[in-house]
């Protein structure tokens, strides 16, 4: 059915039930996973205004970043999944327009990705990285909620 699903992670508890669902998927239907880890400066831009070095902080943003997509495909390795990763510096770009982007030059018929599930205000103040994949991919998507956790 799909031949190579694209799965956004970051290490969250979203991303995770997103890796997860897509690891099942595949391991069924023989398709192969493609990790993308999102490089993004925009969280930077809107941040203080103290001093940073941010050719620095782009470089272990980018390890950090290599590091996540390792451990992504370590767990999709374990379950027999065939998998590769791709990290992309999306600097100023929203991390959803990369996203759109990467389904085309990675040639995915599929993306599965988690979501917080998160209602009302919430997400209208934090937005909505999945919600916006959905408007505009051409290709499915599937959304995976992470479990909730007591606060």
């Amino acid at each position: 059915m799909y031949k190579r699903i694209l799965v956004p992670y970051d290490g969250s508890a979203p991303s995770r039930a997103g890796l997860r669902e897509a690891i099942e998927l595949a391991a069924d239907s023989g398709a192969a996973l493609v990790v993308l880890h999102v490089v993004s400066e925009l969280p930077l831009l809107m941040g203080s205004e103290a001093y940073v070095n941010y050719g620095e902080l782009a470089e272990i943003l980018m390890k950090t970043g290599q590091g996540l997509a390792e451990e992504a495909v370590a767990i999709a390795g374990k379950d027999g999944v065939k998998c590769e990763m791709t990290v992309v510096d999306g600097g100023a770009t929203p991390v959803c327009d990369v996203i759109i982007d990467q389904i085309a030059a990675q040639r995915c018929d599929l993306v599965v990705m988690g979501t917080h599930g998160r209602r009302g205000l919430k997400r209208l103040t934090l937005g909505s990285d999945a919600e916006l994949v959905v408007r505009r991919s051409t290709v499915p998507v599937l959304l995976a909620k992470a479990a909730e956790t007591s606060t």
